[in-house]
């Protein structure tokens, strides 16, 4: 994957935010390994013209298999305020999913307590007071019936690991090309979930900045419009 093969969805001096396509991990690889963190400093060292370091700090995270925006800060002074946005959960973070069978009822939250079992290397739901159990919680629409499944539409009111995947596939929802957490039909680009739209405040113009991805070839081929 070239530099130039990025989709930039918002670009300033401050903020960056790309569509990650799937497959493409976010960052924390070998360093002879391509990931969106990678592409990202290659592509602003490029656009600017800059011999040294650039700094990019990563704001949101998806995992490779997924896609969708990431925003990046490119100064620490912009990282900093929206790490304190993210942490206070005053950003909005709005998730598209197509999961196995018929999702009921069509609208409604999830809550439960997560768990990393390091040794099986995934989370797991627990009891609200085993030790080092953190409350994930969200809110989900069911748009309409997808094939055998169901696009989802979720909002997430916090950020912890594989949310979406464990909470969905405990209920015996997983998400399309899910390797683990549930059996669920194959996908042809990765897993079926995209982070659809971030609303952030701009760290220095204060005002609300609205950034949405537009969808993989994957999605537009069953019949899922923008």
């Amino acid at each position: 994957m070239a530099t130039h093969d990025l989709e930039i969805l918002y670009e300033d001096n401050h903020l960056l935010a790309v569509n990650k396509p799937a497959g493409l991990p976010t960052m924390g690889v070998a360093a002879d390994e391509l990931s969106l963190f990678v592409l990202a400093r290659q592509y602003i060292k490029r656009r600017m013209n800059k011999p040294g370091n650039v700094y990019l700090g990563i704001m949101s995270r998806l995992d490779a298999a997924s896609s969708g925006v990431v925003l990046l800060a490119r100064t620490s002074k912009a990282a900093a305020r929206l790490t304190d946005q993210f942490r206070t959960r005053a950003v909005e973070k709005n998730y598209w999913a197509i999961v196995a069978g018929a999702v009921q009822p069509v609208s409604g939250e999830m809550v439960d307590w997560l768990h990393k079992n390091e040794a099986k290397g995934r989370m797991e739901i627990v009891e609200a007071n085993q030790p080092g159990a953190k409350e994930a919680r969200l809110s989900y629409r069911r748009v309409r019936r997808v094939d055998d499944g169901s696009l989802v539409e979720i909002e997430l009111h916090s950020g912890r690991k594989h949310q979406i995947r464990v909470q969905f596939g405990a209920r015996g929802w997983p998400v399309w090309g899910e390797p683990k957490y549930g059996h669920a039909p194959p996908f042809a680009e990765g897993i079926a979930l995209h982070a659809r739209r971030l609303v952030v405040e701009h760290p220095v113009r204060k005002e609300r900045i609205e950034i949405v991805a537009p969808l993989p070839q994957a999605w537009l081929e069953l019949g899922i419009d923008e």
